[in-house]
């Protein structure tokens, strides 16, 4: 009786002796003592992300482009700190915010730093967005990846994780660095209200360049050629950049109003021009960078006598100006986030595997 009631006590303990075993023999161990200190396994998303920044990182298109903006911007600097001494006038609303004119000061020679920005910006997001999936379905790496045990989100997450990091990490070490050479020039250090009013423009470019890069992401989900996805993000980019202006204006050249016109046709009219213009990416970012850059703008649209009279030239504060830009900032948000969710469903919905 003894014998048979320890049986099956022994033969559970001898189960769970042998399951311990086989998980403990299962856990990876440290190669270079031999001891059984266990090695840190990293997510799967951390290994696809690193790897994403250090391709972004090592690539010559991405050292190239970023060369071609610190050029630029160092060239626009240099104008603005040969004018900076001109720039200086009694009864300026803008003279207590003296270190940001180096982000908006030109002599005509040089466009300013922040059109730089607006105009190499796209380029930057589309170089780095443009062969995202299709150049990995083309070397037939995508579906090897997609092979192990991950989740197919994964790698557009990264991906687009991974150049949006890489584009933060340029910007703020080019302005800062900026800043430093203006501080060093000038002697003169920032406020507190112009460091944040710096630092939402460095926010507010990141975010303008995630756009492009959404975009190009997109092209790269939909078109099977890098080359194809290239051209088209570059396309667009021409599309806003020059040849939609000019349509808007042709467009409603008859609606011109006339030296006859009342205050009110013209106030809707140049409304509603300002409407169509405000498709266009560039111009929201240009309209909320110059509104942080430049204190002294007080509205971006059309103004009636009766708005105008009365009031006192003066620089806004910060909140005031983060209230006027807040809706071009949403626009900028809701086209990042649109581009990014239809790459996302087609990407998801996509064939991977290599014909």
């Amino acid at each position: 009786m003894n014998n048979t009631d320890k049986k099956p006590a022994g033969f559970l303990m001898d189960r769970l002796t042998n399951t311990f075993s086989f998980f403990k023999s299962m856990t990876p161990k440290s190669e270079k003592d031999g001891m059984n200190n266990d090695v840190k396994v990293l997510h799967p998303f951390s290994v696809i992300l690193n790897k994403e920044i250090s391709d972004h990182v090592r690539s010559w298109r991405f050292v190239l482009l970023v060369l071609i903006i610190a050029l630029t911007c160092f060239a626009s600097l240099f104008t603005a700190l040969s004018n900076i001494g001109k720039a200086v006038k009694p009864g300026d609303p803008e003279g207590a915010f003296f270190f940001l004119k180096l982000f908006t000061l030109t002599d005509g020679t040089l466009p300013p730093f922040m059109v730089f920005i607006s105009f190499l910006g796209p380029l930057l997001g589309i170089s780095l967005g443009f062969d995202a999936v299709n150049s990995e379905q083309n070397n037939r790496t995508l579906s090897r990846i997609l092979a192990q045990p991950i989740y197919r989100d994964y790698v557009l997450n990264a991906k687009f994780l991974a150049a949006l990091i890489v584009i933060s990490v340029m910007f703020f070490a080019l302005v800062f660095l900026v800043m430093g050479i203006g501080l060093i020039a000038i002697g003169i250090p920032p406020t507190v209200e112009e460091f944040f009013r710096i630092l939402c423009f460095i926010i507010l470019s990141i975010l303008y360049v995630a756009f492009w890069l959404n975009l190009s992401v997109l092209f790269s989900v939909r078109f099977r050629q890098p080359a194809t996805s290239a051209l088209s993000g570059i396309a667009v980019w021409l599309f806003f950049t020059i040849f939609y202006g000019m349509i808007v204006n042709l467009a409603i050249k008859p609606y011109t109003p006339s030296a006859m016109s009342t205050d009110r046709y013209i106030y809707v009219f140049e409304s509603f021009r300002l409407g169509l213009l405000r498709v266009m990416p560039n111009q929201l970012f240009t309209e909320a960078t110059t509104t942080l850059l430049m204190p002294a703008v007080r509205s971006l649209g059309p103004l009636t006598m009766e708005q105008v009279y009365g009031t006192i030239p003066g620089p806004l504060p910060l909140s005031q100006s983060l209230l006027m830009v807040w809706p071009q900032v949403t626009g900028l948000i809701a086209a990042t986030v649109l581009c990014f969710a239809l790459s996302y469903v087609s990407f998801m919905r996509r064939e991977i595997r290599s014909r």
